[in-house]
């Protein structure tokens, strides 16, 4: 770990599984934490998740190694009565502990926050949950894709007129809402610094989403009139909308109404100007079925490549929709650290993306491998000052299973 990062020194149990939680403990990795991964001996299920479809298919782990980077690994087998030590000497060395093990469960293995926060005064007890601590669905279990997509109404919203809601990208709700635990967890060590005590923070997906919607979400709360969804071909403003050029590529144009003239201009069409049908936003809009079908002709006339330097020459915002295997070649990400190295993991697995945040003149730590399961815990148990004879017994328990008894 480097010595001079923000969060060197910082310890953090991270007993959360699949992503959000283990996300945003990825984060404080980034700036040098020192993180320690809890799994059960049959391993986070998410060590498995690039084998379910629609998962893109790799020999390679690739997920596992983006949301568990930089940790050291621990199995621990926490229904075991020999286990409990383990948890309460793992709570009084850190500083942050991450759960989003489901309240049922947790009541029984004794992981809520009265359970641990005894031990350690000062701990940050980080819970990300699917739908909230209250409320009638506070048990439930939730994905990103239940919980952040379609029970915040997102996935209601991100659609076309006459097509069925879609399953939106993997993950895509689960990194928001690490980022949301994460700044619950940096503002609990803020106020842990003015204040010398520790705290419970949480969010759950339902918020996250809820978040993300929230412009939405907020005209619903204010009674507002909702457009039907969208229609590529009569949008509620065509200067807002998805184009194709010839090449086959679609991209989309931002513009404000300040920007029309540009826009009739840098595509050739300065004739638009003077016709009365698309005078002004509101007249554009009440004949926007008509100013859709003029712009797609014009877009499918020419290459991505020559709306391009128009539209850079015109300052008009605009982005080309790309799939990832394009994404991944954009000079940006590397120029912007987004795409990073990554030692250790093997075979096609040479870079991971990086955490979102960045601190000019501060230095992330170099991302390496996410460990194999249980791959620290004898070092683990030594640094927590169990003896080699406790050890002993902790494996022969099956509390902590030896290297030989590791899932594959």
């Amino acid at each position: 770990m480097a010595s001079d990062n923000i969060f060197s020194g910082l310890k953090v149990v991270d007993l959360a599984s699949f992503i959000a939680g283990p996300g945003a403990a990825v984060i404080l990795s980034d700036f040098g934490a020192d993180v320690i991964k809890v799994e059960a001996p049959t391993g986070d299920t998410w060590r498995i998740g690039y084998k379910i479809p629609p998962q893109p298919r790799a020999k390679d782990n690739y997920p596992w190694h983006l949301n568990n980077r930089n940790k050291r690994g621990l199995a621990l087998d926490l229904k075991s009565p020999e286990a409990r030590e383990v948890l309460q000497r793992l709570v009084e060395w850190a500083d942050v502990l991450i759960v989003n093990t489901p309240h049922p469960a947790r009541e029984k293995l004794k992981l809520g926050y009265d359970d641990v926060a005894q031990w350690n005064p000062r701990l940050i007890y980080a819970d990300v949950t699917g739908y909230g601590d209250n409320g009638p669905d506070a048990q439930l279990p939730g994905f990103d894709i239940t919980a952040y997509w379609a029970r915040s109404g997102l996935l209601s919203l991100t659609r076309d007129a006459g097509a069925p809601p879609t399953l939106p990208v993997a993950g895509s709700g689960d990194h928001a809402t690490a980022v949301s635990l994460y700044s619950a967890i940096v503002t609990a060590l803020y106020r842990r610094e003015h204040t010398g005590k520790g705290s419970y923070v949480t969010t759950s997906l339902l918020a996250a989403g809820v978040w993300a919607s929230a412009v939405s979400t907020q005209a619903a709360l204010a009674e507002a009139t909702f457009f039907p969804l969208h229609d590529r071909a009569n949008p509620p403003n065509p200067t807002f909308n998805v184009y194709r050029a010839n090449d086959d590529t679609w991209f989309v144009i931002v513009l404000t109404p300040d920007k029309w003239t540009a826009l009739a201009n840098g595509i050739g069409r300065p004739d638009l100007l003077t016709d009365d049908r698309f005078a002004d936003p509101a007249k554009q809009a009440a004949n926007s079925m008509q100013l859709t079908a003029i712009l797609d002709q014009t877009f499918a006339s020419q290459p991505m490549a020559h709306w391009h330097e128009v539209f850079e020459q015109a300052h008009l915002t605009f982005g080309v929709v790309q799939p990832p295997s394009e994404v991944i070649k954009d000079p940006q990400l590397r120029a912007n650290d987004i795409v990073v190295p990554l030692e250790g993991a093997g075979g096609n697995l040479e870079f991971t993306i990086s955490s979102p945040l960045q601190v000019h003149g501060v230095a992330k730590v170099p991302a390496t491998r996410a460990p194999e399961l249980g791959e620290h815990s004898e070092e683990i148990l030594k640094q927590l000052g169990f003896s080699a004879n406790a050890i002993g017994g902790l494996h022969s328990s099956g509390a902590v299973p030896k290297p030989k008894d590791r899932a594959a």
